[in-house]
């Protein structure tokens, strides 16, 4: 498995979980203070689409290293829940190093 599977996974778990808790402002301050409607709308759009992308480049990931089903599944959910995918994101990484590792090339001895 090449290390550019990782890092895309890395990147877009880490970029949706910032716009997640960014989505959760603004709905706090929509359905709590009343302000904030058109914003609101494009912050979830936004992070529809990159949560879409997240959910590509997880299984992608995932089928790689050839994880259970369970395991598929609460890597792609994680994106969902506020603050998960931070958590989740650590594990993946140091989970998958190991097989990044095992298919680097061993070093010529002389």
């Amino acid at each position: 498995m090449k290390r550019s599977v990782l890092t895309r996974y890395r990147v877009m778990a880490y970029v949706t979980a910032v716009m997640l808790l960014v989505l959760c402002a603004c709905m706090v301050a929509k359905y709590g203070f009343g302000t904030g409607k058109d914003l609101t709308l494009v912050v979830s759009q936004i992070h529809g689409v990159l949560y879409i992308i997240y959910l590509v480049f997880a299984f992608d990931l995932g089928s790689k290293a050839k994880w259970k089903f369970g395991k598929l599944l609460w890597v792609l959910v994680s994106g969902t829940i506020p603050t998960a995918a931070f958590f989740v994101e650590r594990k993946v990484v140091r989970e998958t190093e190991p097989l990044i590792a095992g298919n680097a090339p061993e070093p010529v001895k002389a």
